[in-house]
């Protein structure tokens, strides 16, 4: 009885999933072929279980045994050498084979899948200026249509009394009404004037059609994967850079079909992940069932999205690395994106306004060391904090030189 609840306490599927994402997934798949076999059914394949074992801490003292099995499968994957595990122990190795059978075939219904509502709308916040606009207007109106009314009730009044009353001049040529008009129209006018001449050039809420359906939800949200691993020298330098097509195959020669949830675009049409996988296989020239590059690679023509005038300087690295600027700050929430939209204007007045209030990471930070008053201000609880505008970053010399 004891043993069988040892042997209970073993299979946990949960304890293998991280270990076989830690040490087998680089080379295997539950139920695909990579650099090393499928493992589904690995346990039934085995003529001995304690060979398994002794296979995976170290594969070369069981080839040294001469079993057939073991050197059958050596020769087939072209005499490569599996990783030692001297570390894991059976409880180990009982977990990882415990998640691999749980694990099921693709296209297999998955228990507890949730599927989720085809076009979920997001609700975007635009600008109100169009809005107050027309409300302007329709007030403007009724305003001149009140006062035509009570011209006429009074008329009305004045003839039911025997007052004699001149004819009223018609609103439409009444030069009280029509300068009223003129200087309506002319404010109006203005402001959408001034308002289009400030937002030229800007791209809030830009969202081009891309080459690819890359997905930041499912790689940055669902699967976690750091921003930094992708756009590698947003730390260091001045552009965040879109990521070579070598990058996206470091995981793609691995993952050649889309098993994640449903993909929409904005307008609620249904994507198909694998499909879009394969566009990235047709530009690299990768052949996922050769498993080998066969033809030349062409580049991604992706659509640049965020863009600042020449005149203006940014460098991605000061940011991250010495003002330990998140992503989202500026980028919006991109790990729920599924298409990639401009979160920000990028104006002037917006840069200027996160200056003013963002708060730095100014103690501990080898950057903002040569800051000796600011430093002694804080010890001596002049100050709690430091801005960025504090470090002069309003100054028009920051952004423009």
């Amino acid at each position: 009885m004891v043993g069988a609840i040892s042997v209970a306490r073993a299979q946990d599927p949960a304890a293998g999933k991280t270990l076989f994402q830690q040490k087998c997934a680089s080379c295997h798949n539950p139920h695909k072929k990579l650099t090393g076999p499928a493992l589904a059914g690995v346990e039934d394949r085995w003529p001995d279980k304690k060979l398994l074992h002794q296979w995976i801490r170290n594969s070369a003292s069981v080839l040294a045994t001469g079993d057939k099995y073991a050197n059958d499968l050596f020769n087939e994957y072209s005499k490569l050498t599996m990783t030692p595990f001297p570390e894991l122990k059976d409880e180990d190795i009982d977990n990882i084979l415990a998640y691999v059978n749980s694990v099921p075939a693709p296209g297999a219904a998955k228990p507890g899948a949730d599927s989720a509502a085809a076009g979920e709308v997001q609700e975007e916040s635009g600008s109100n200026s169009l809005l107050f606009g027309v409300i302007t207007l329709i007030l403007a109106i009724v305003a001149v249509i009140l006062m035509q009314i009570n011209s006429n009730l009074n008329k009305l009044a004045a003839e039911k009394e025997g007052h004699e009353r001149l004819e009223p001049v018609p609103f439409y040529k009444n030069k009280a009404y029509i300068a009223l008009g003129i200087l309506i129209l002319f404010v109006i006018g203005g402001y959408f004037t001034i308002q289009g001449a400030i937002g030229l050039g800007r791209q809030q809420n830009y969202m081009p059609e891309q080459p690819i359906f890359y997905s930041h939800k499912v790689h940055a949200g669902i699967n976690q994967i750091n921003c930094l691993y992708c756009h590698s020298s947003a730390e260091k330098s001045k552009h965040a850079m879109i990521p070579s097509e070598n990058v996206c195959m470091n995981c793609h020669k691995a993952i050649t079909e889309y098993t994640g949830p449903e993909l929409f675009t904005a307008e609620g049409k249904k994507v198909n992940g694998t499909a879009e996988i394969q566009k990235l296989f047709d530009h690299v020239g990768w052949d996922p069932k050769a498993g080998r590059y066969t033809k030349p690679g062409q580049p991604i023509e992706w659509t640049k999205i965020h863009s600042l005038p020449d005149h203006v300087y940014f460098n991605h690295s000061q940011h991250v690395v010495a003002g330990k600027v998140q992503c989202q700050t500026c980028h919006g929430d991109i790990q729920q994106m599924d298409e990639v939209k401009q979160f920000a204007d990028l104006s002037m007045g917006w840069c200027v306004n996160c200056h003013r209030t963002t708060k730095v990471q100014f103690t501990e930070n080898n950057y903002y060391s040569i800051f000796e008053k600011l430093h002694n201000d804080i010890k001596e609880n002049k100050i709690d904090s430091v801005t960025v505008e504090m470090l002069g970053g309003t100054e028009c010399q920051k952004c423009h030189y």
